[in-house]
């Protein structure tokens, strides 16, 4: 990955849901909710506190999370979608 996230930002790749009920009826993209869960690739250094020190991220890479549904920016890169959000945005870490 050539991103690399500045302060307090993460970028992570979106995780669509399955295109598919149990049933096998297969949902529209028009019908689809925007997806809020995604894999952290990578992690910024930290914001700097009024201290002068870096705050340590609450995340990792590897870390599935689950994010604000309309926060972070969307971009497309080899075909896959990522997304940059500020670590505010994320919500919680999926265990």
């Amino acid at each position: 990955m050539a991103l690399k996230p500045l302060q307090d930002r993460i970028v992570i790749k979106v995780i669509e849901d399955t295109e598919q009920t149990s049933g096998g009826i297969f949902i529209p993209d028009s019908a689809k909710e925007k997806p809020q869960k995604g894999e952290v690739v990578a992690v910024g250094e930290g914001k700097v506190g009024d201290n002068g020190e870096r705050e340590p991220m609450d995340v990792k890479v590897g870390d599935i999370i689950l994010y604000a549904k309309y926060a972070g920016t969307d971009i497309k890169m080899d075909g896959v979608e990522y997304k940059i959000l500020s670590i505010k945005d994320a919500l919680a870490i999926v265990e």
